[in-house]
């Protein structure tokens, strides 16, 4: 699974109505609305690397009202969850 992180800037009258149609797309798992230099974050989760640019350039940009993206491919995702998982591998009873 590759996961794309993309910042949003988009019409200030318009970030519900943007938000719901971004979250609509395939490929789009989650969007955010967030306080700070951008409006909304959307997750993009897909199978295949050249979706990346289907999913974002093809249908997040084109999406009335959004302005600009700004978009970061993740290399490896890190949680509290994996790293417990991680740590109690081959331990009978650790929780």
């Amino acid at each position: 699974m590759i996961t794309a992180i993309v910042l949003i800037d988009c019409a200030t009258d318009a970030i519900p109505e943007v938000a719901e149609a971004l979250a609509n797309l395939p490929g789009v798992s989650e969007v955010y609305s967030v306080a700070g230099h951008v409006d909304l974050i959307a997750m993009v989760r897909v199978r295949e690397f050249d979706e990346i640019a289907r999913v974002i350039a093809g249908s997040i940009s084109k999406v009335p009202g959004v302005l600009n993206t700004e978009s970061h491919i993740a290399f490896r995702a890190y949680s509290r969850h994996d790293l417990e998982e991680a740590f109690a591998i081959g331990l009978a009873g650790a929780d």
